[in-house]
């Protein structure tokens, strides 16, 4: 098995580039890799942005549900989508890198390169909050610790690694943590929002529509309550030429309108409520942009590629729950899902079916376990039940169906499955092996995934579950998803090219059992621990993708959930009045780098009738 050894993070200085990770003594930097390269650290601007961008207009977007919070670091409340324009963070990532950090509010860190149980980050002198008070080390402190007590939990598992926090004068604080075996979190403390100490004694747990005091681009506009809220561009912002801003936050105002389903929010796109979109229902991609705007030559459909995995979305079974114990009933479960069917009728043949949790990256495992994933895998064997064991060393591959809408031999695999685990029918109904009717409540929010989880529904219906779907609003919804009050539900486990020590919160067994977690499905899996703790340690990029391959091979043969679909691209659609740089990121849209071409708005605002 690959040893545990020092994880390379690459530390550059502007000066003089790259930095050899040999150095003995601390050494003073502007930029950090996780096993990545810092390739712009001498660039003038970002690749992706445009410095001579105009700027002005507005970008406008849609959101689901409701609202009654600016705050989504509590514990409580439902927060407004779009907070993070109102935050700096220490360093900011590139969007071109898989885990590169570059200044923001730190102007350059401090690091011992031997010695990865602290780090200093340096406070840049000019970066000022809104009401022109200095960032200071204090408040830097002030947030970590309030976000360690008082966040979510997910967030303070995340961060678990914090020892302590020192104040060394007002622009220099450090971190200092439990141990130097999570290289990554050097650089996981400086993509955290920082808030004004101040702030934070006052109302960092209240649920108010006033944001804590921060020092980002924008500020809070206008907030229509559950309606829409708007983002202004502060004039003053003290980060704008910044290289990391240069050509970015070009719009004088960011709003998005909320709206109850997404058949309105669509509505609202095609009358101009709203002008960017990206567009995740299929048949709308195939055959809903056919309206007079359209026809027009007022909006633009694009498919922008990414490099990024794909989100793992799928209905998840809540292993906290007796009935989805045995593998092979989870299993059963997975059989049952008709993926061709609902493609080709519901989905215009544009999904993939998700088959592996890192799917379109270099990160998804294929084949069979290579040489050096079997050195990884062949400890680990023993701790997994034999179905688990062997699936794991097969070439994975889901069930697959004739499309035809019966999924005739998904349903008989299922069943016998089932009957293999000890379920058992009477009188036509479906019984767990202690006798209690076999019953699964599926819990979602909204009408979008409806139609995706009635067929579903009535494909386990026959094999006599007593299966129901329940719609909830989405305050609730939330408040049982933190509390894990539900049998399925669907969830959506989205990834970087950079995976680490946040898998922890995702698949750990701590996890599984702190409220408000991201660990959805309740996995305890000494395995995928063990896995999860040699990714976080990893030493170099071949081990990031090794170990990332051993842990997709246990989930995906863990039978956790039903992988519904996915693809590789993003459908965005807006009307023709944005624009973006000829060279888009390898890995997200970059909407933050896009502008308005504010005479082609001009024209949509008189075909609009504005």
């Amino acid at each position: 098995m690959i040893k545990n050894a020092m994880l390379k993070i690459v530390l550059l200085c502007a000066a003089t580039g790259w930095v050899p990770i040999t150095m003995a003594a601390p050494i003073t930097t502007t930029a950090l890799g996780h096993n990545s390269s810092a390739e712009y650290i001498n660039a003038p601007y970002m690749p992706y942005a445009n410095p001579n961008a105009p700027t002005g207009g507005t970008l406008s977007l849609d959101a689901r549900g409701t609202f009654n919070s600016a705050n989504k670091w509590m514990t409580t409340g439902v927060a407004m989508i779009g907070t993070d324009y109102l935050y700096d963070t220490l360093m900011t990532g590139s969007l071109n890198e898989a885990f590169t950090m570059y200044p923001q509010l730190a102007s350059k860190v401090t690091y011992d390169p031997n010695d990865s149980s602290w780090i200093i980050y340096h406070i840049n002198p000019a970066a000022r909050f809104w009401d022109g008070s200095p960032v200071t080390s204090s408040d830097v402190k002030a947030t970590y610790e309030a976000l360690l007590t008082k966040g979510p939990m997910f967030i303070r598992s995340y961060l678990g690694d914090i020892k302590a926090i020192q104040t060394i004068d007002k622009q220099q604080v450090k971190f200092i943590f439990a141990s130097d075996d999570n290289k990554e979190i050097l650089l996981t403390v400086g993509q955290f929002p920082i808030f004004a100490k101040s702030s934070i004694d006052a109302n960092f747990e209240k649920i108010s529509l006033t944001p804590l005091m921060g020092s980002g681009p924008y500020k809070l506009g206008d907030v229509e309550a559950g309606r829409a809220v708007s983002y202004v561009r502060d004039p003053d912002y003290w980060g704008r030429d910044l290289m990391v801003n240069r050509g970015r936050y070009n719009f004088d105002m960011i709003k998005f309108v909320y709206y109850q389903s997404d058949e309105i929010a669509f509505e609202g796109f095609k009358s101009g409520q709203y002008r960017f979109r990206p567009e995740n229902k299929a048949s709308n991609w195939a055959t809903g942009y056919n309206f007079p705007a359209v026809t027009a030559g007022l909006i633009n459909k694009e498919a922008i590629k990414s490099q990024n995995p794909v989100p793992m979305q799928g209905l998840i079974m809540n292993m906290r729950r007796p009935i989805f114990q045995d593998i092979r009933v989870r299993q059963a479960l997975t059989a049952a899902y008709d993926f061709e069917w609902m493609n080709k009728t519901l989905f215009h043949d544009q999904y993939e079916r998700l088959q592996s949790f890192f799917h379109g990256s270099e990160l998804a495992a294929t084949g069979k376990p290579s040489t050096t994933e079997m050195q990884v895998l062949t400890p680990l064997l023993s701790e997994l039940e034999p179905i688990q064991r062997q699936a794991v060393l097969d070439e994975w591959q889901l069930p697959t169906s004739d499309g035809g809408g019966f999924n005739r031999q998904g349903l008989l695999k299922a069943r016998q499955l089932l009957l293999d685990a000890g379920f058992y029918y009477d009188d036509m109904k479906l019984y767990q092996p202690d006798g209690a009717p076999a019953q699964i409540e599926i819990l979602m929010t909204g009408d979008t995934m409806g139609r995706v989880l009635l067929p579903y529904i009535r494909n386990i219906k026959r094999l006599g579950f007593d299966a129901k779907l329940r719609q909830v609003d989405g305050p609730q919804y939330y408040e049982r998803l933190r509390s894990f009050d539900y049998d399925m539900t669907v969830d959506v486990f989205a990834q970087s090219l950079s995976p680490g020590a946040e898998q922890a919160a995702f698949w750990g067994s701590v996890a599984a059992d702190e409220a408000g977690n991201n660990n959805t499905i309740g996995i305890k899996n000494v395995a995928i621990d063990k896995v999860v703790a040699a990714l976080s340690d990893a030493e170099s990029r071949d081990e990031i993708v090794l170990y990332t391959h051993v842990l997709d091979r246990l989930l995906r043969a863990g039978y956790y959930l039903v992988p519904l679909y996915g693809k590789s691209e993003t459908n965005v659609a807006y009307w023709n009045q944005y624009r973006h740089a000829k060279k888009l990121p390898t890995n997200a849209v970059g909407i933050d780098y896009w502008w308005v071409d504010k005479e082609a708005a001009a024209r949509v605002d008189k075909y609009l009738g504005r």
